[in-house]
């Protein structure tokens, strides 16, 4: 099974540009459809991307053939130990980028039980370990393959039978507002009313404790926002005796400003800042000023929010909130617990078109439910809106392309699992342990 370093790092190339060529072609569509940026040059820039993320499963297959091991020893521990630390380099190196991990794979599966134990890189070691120990059972025909096999899957389907949290309080009604507003017209001053009577009316038309509305769902800073605007929703809001939580750029200064989410409504004005921006999307890398040239996007200079925000204390519940591309870094939305009772992502996917990635962080937003313990609520502009409850289940979901009200009633919960204690560190201590293990075993047969 054991090939040459350098054929297994073409191998992981290849298998690279196909996994990320296919599953994040989305990024095209953001560049070409709403960047501006010529068809031509938006296809070089998004094979280009995908090239030097297809670096990562390729460095895995490099190192996964460096370590000696049996065939069996690195199906099962090898290949997935390796993968496991390039895809959490990959979601750290650069600011990272930890679209499309493995463990996802295992959502809504006996093995999504590790979840809140372990995360979703443990997840990937999980599921590529699975994998390993059938093909073993496949090619080998040996009865250890299965035993290990059903152990695996049998642990993963135990675990989803533990409490690690307990509900915190009563359930709180949640109002997820979906505008649907199209992307080429967002930001248009001629569509400006519009937009802000689409979100009024779908506000006002609630009872719910808790309005949420996608990220800039008000394309104008907040100071700019018309007081009596602001004064409308607040009390839409107070009127339910509770709050609202607006997506709405925020500036501090002239050259300093955020991507934001504003509470208004019963409780004390509080604001969260994004923090984890998105590359030329929401911050310019230093020396790449040139791109603003290239690229359409308002909005894209954006400041980084601080680590150390607290929570929003909103309709009796503690709110961890996150903003967009955020959801998708698990070790950093467990920061915010346990004090947060609930999690509440808002983003506005629309740059992405009718593409994969509404869907992938749809199941992006369900793995964080099960790693946290927590009940995940995701409003959107487009889609998908969402409730997903603590066990990764979708409950009730909007249509995309379509104004809507998601209407639900979301439990709190506290405490901590095992993962927001932990984070990613037992894994990547696993992965390495794994690796030390398989050379040793390989190591005592060849002195025999």
């Amino acid at each position: 099974m054991r090939a040459a370093p350098r054929a297994c790092f073409r191998s992981g190339f290849a298998f690279g540009l196909g996994l990320f060529g296919g599953g994040v072609s989305w990024v095209y569509v953001s560049l070409s459809q709403f960047g501006g940026m010529p068809a031509p040059l938006a296809g070089l820039a998004t094979f280009l991307f995908c090239a030097l993320i297809a670096l990562f499963p390729a460095a895995a297959g490099w190192l996964q053939a460096r370590v000696p091991a049996a065939d069996g020893a690195r199906a099962c521990l090898v290949i997935p130990a390796a993968w496991t630390l390039f895809e959490w380099l990959r979601g750290w190196i650069l600011t990272g980028f930890p679209w499309l991990s493995a463990g996802y794979a295992a959502t809504g599966w006996p093995t999504q039980g590790y979840a809140p134990l372990l995360g979703v890189y443990g997840l990937s070691f999980v599921t590529l370990g699975a994998a390993g120990m059938l093909w073993g059972l496949v090619t080998k025909k040996k009865i250890r393959f299965l035993v290990l096999l059903v152990a695996v899957v049998g642990v993963g389907q135990a675990l989803r039978a533990v409490d690690w949290t307990a509900p915190a309080g009563d359930p709180v009604r949640a109002a997820l507002l979906q505008g649907n507003i199209e992307q080429e017209m967002k930001f248009r001053p001629e569509r400006y009313a519009r937009i802000l009577e689409t979100y009024a009316r779908l506000a006002e038309e609630t009872s719910a404790r808790l309005i949420i509305l996608p990220e800039t769902a008000v394309p104008r800073f907040y100071d700019g926002v018309e007081p009596e605007y602001l004064a409308r929703l607040d009390a839409a809001a107070k009127r339910n005796g509770g709050d609202l939580l607006l997506g709405v750029p925020y500036r501090e200064a002239q050259d300093r400003y955020y991507n934001s989410v504003v509470a208004l409504g019963t409780a004390p004005r509080q604001v969260y800042h994004k923090v984890h921006l998105v590359p030329f999307g929401e911050f310019v890398p230093p020396g790449f000023g040139w791109v603003l040239h290239v690229l359409q996007i308002p909005l894209s200079d954006f400041s980084r929010g601080s680590f150390a925000q607290a929570p929003l204390a909103v309709a009796g519940q503690r709110v961890a909130v996150n903003i967009c591309y955020e959801d998708a870094f698990g070790d950093e939305i467990a920061r915010s617990l346990p004090e947060a009772t609930l999690l509440v992502n808002v983003s506005n996917v629309a740059w992405f078109g009718d593409s994969l990635a509404p869907s992938q962080h749809l199941q992006i937003a369900r793995l964080r439910a099960l790693e946290t313990g927590r009940v995940h609520l995701t409003a959107t502009n487009s889609g998908v809106t969402a409730a997903i409850d603590r066990d990764g289940r979708v409950l009730a979901q909007l249509p995309q392309f379509a104004a809507g009200r998601l209407e639900i009633a979301a439990q709190g919960y506290a405490g901590a699992t095992p993962y927001v204690r932990l984070r990613d560190w037992p894994t990547l201590i696993g992965a390495l342990l794994a690796l030390a293990i398989a050379s040793l075993i390989a190591a005592a047969k060849r002195s025999r």
